[in-house]
């Protein structure tokens, strides 16, 4: 048994980072996790894992429709996919083994099982029961199921069993087109699946701006992927190592049915407070099963705190990061701060997509006057050079006082363009701040530029 400042459940995104800053603080800090590795979902099974592949298969692509328009001349390269999950388990071991140098940096214990929460200032892990001052739930989330859906992670599989498949499937379903399904999917497309992507809505990536899904679901279609858009899934079967989906066209009211070798279930994720005893503890929860905090994101028990996938707000590992730093500082007696206006989102597709703050749809529910400014990448040199003309910037002002109200690109580096967007956004910065500020050129960011001078004057290259 041991006394600490600060129990922090959960070693993800949120939860790492938390205990990091916790310990900066001056707080003695231990962390609960019953992995056998830290980093959570994303980096063991999730963000970072899916992004390796991504760019593996980003390469493999460019070397076969690429290289030869660039006078790289030779046979394309085969896939060898266990090389290939090799390439990805290193990427996740060094992540992983970093967050244990930084615990050992930073004097963090690392309390090895599953968490029990029997008392405000009490952690039960096991057989011990360690007492702190604060406890703050960091223990993220886990994917959303669907009746009649079965998992077995082997034929029909979640994100997690879709990172290491046995082989690499002739054929695919992904349930849901949302940002896991769409990465995961474009991975397979890739790698020579024929990937068909069942959507219950009839749009992809829900709430993003329409224009964005629009432009995304054509480019997604000429790489190969196949949509089926307002459909219900009723159920999956699997015989003889294959699964059939059956699903049900809402406005035909048709049933109907696909094979495929593997189907990912990719319908979202649930939080995940399994075994942690809130119900005992009279914790107030939401009506989606998330955990209720107040601004300071303690729960309506004093001294026992949220953070993450958790609580309400997009389940994002970055989103956790900022909840986590701003929970610490709470808890050592400093004011957090977390500007939820200004929470970036994006899909590590090719091309990628991004986006921060309000979308046009937003706008128009709360009846604010805006303008849009606009600029297509095909007038961006270094784009064109790097057979990246796909898509565009779109950045939404304020008709009045110019103030930057949200943006939405698609296109190449997107998700690494937002952040000039969110940094101006940070600042309250106009469109014409951005549009006067110098871009080197040839780069992809000019594109933004060109898009903030779009609300105003108009943009050169266009």
């Amino acid at each position: 048994m041991a006394n600490y400042d600060v129990i922090v459940i959960g070693a993800g995104p949120g939860g790492y980072v938390c205990a990091i800053r916790c310990a900066q603080l001056g707080l003695k800090t231990a962390v609960v996790e019953g992995r056998e590795t830290l980093g959570g979902t994303c980096l063991n099974v999730g963000c970072i894992p899916s992004k390796a592949l991504l760019h593996a298969s980003h390469s493999l692509h460019e070397a076969q429709h690429n290289f030869a328009k660039m006078g790289l001349k030779g046979k394309a390269p085969s896939v060898d996919w266990k090389q290939m999950l090799a390439y990805k388990d290193e990427v996740i071991e060094g992540n992983t083994k970093g967050i244990e140098f930084l615990f050992k940096k930073n004097k963090i214990d690392w309390i090895k099982g599953w968490a029990t929460i029997p008392a405000a200032g009490k952690v039960q892990v096991g057989d011990d029961t360690h007492e702190a001052k604060n406890i703050i739930i960091a223990s993220g989330s886990e994917p959303a199921s669907l009746p009649g859906v079965e998992v077995d992670e082997k034929t029909v599989v979640t994100s997690t069993g879709a990172l290491e498949l046995g082989k690499i499937p002739k054929s695919m379903v992904v349930i849901g087109a949302g940002v896991i399904g769409l990465e995961l999917g474009s991975v397979y497309a890739r790698l020579g699946a024929e990937v068909t992507v069942v959507e219950f809505l009839d749009v992809i990536t829900p709430g993003m701006d329409g224009e964005v899904q629009k432009t995304f679901q054509r480019i997604l279609k000429k790489q190969g992927l196949n949509f089926v858009m307002g459909a219900a899934v009723q159920k999956t079967e699997v015989a003889r190592g294959k699964a059939k989906v059956t699903y049900k066209l809402m406005k035909k009211d048709t049933e109907h049915e696909i094979e495929a070798d593997t189907v990912l279930v990719a319908t979202g994720r649930k939080p995940y407070t399994a075994g942690l005893g809130l119900d005992k503890l009279g914790i107030e929860m939401t009506q989606r099963g998330q955990i209720r905090v107040g601004k300071d994101w303690q729960t309506n028990v004093p001294g026992i705190y949220a953070i993450g996938d958790v609580i309400e707000g997009p389940m994002l590992a970055h989103k956790a990061e900022d909840e986590g730093m701003a929970a610490a500082e709470q808890v050592a007696g400093k004011h957090g701060h977390v500007n939820y206006g200004v929470i970036p989102g994006v899909i590590y597709t090719t091309p990628e997509v991004a986006n921060v703050g309000e979308t046009e749809q937003s706008l128009k529910e709360a009846g604010r006057a805006y303008k849009v400014g606009k600029f297509m990448f095909m007038g961006n040199g270094r784009a064109k050079a790097n057979f990246a003309g796909d898509g565009f910037v779109k950045i939404l002002a304020d008709k009045e006082t110019d103030r930057i109200l949200g943006a939405h690109i698609i296109g190449p580096a997107a998700g690494e363009l937002i952040h000039e967007v969110c940094v101006a956004m940070e600042f309250g910065a106009s469109a014409e701040d951005l549009a006067l500020t110098c871009h080197a050129h040839p780069t992809y960011s000019e594109a933004v530029r060109e898009a903030a001078l779009a609300c105003g004057d108009g943009p050169i290259h266009s």
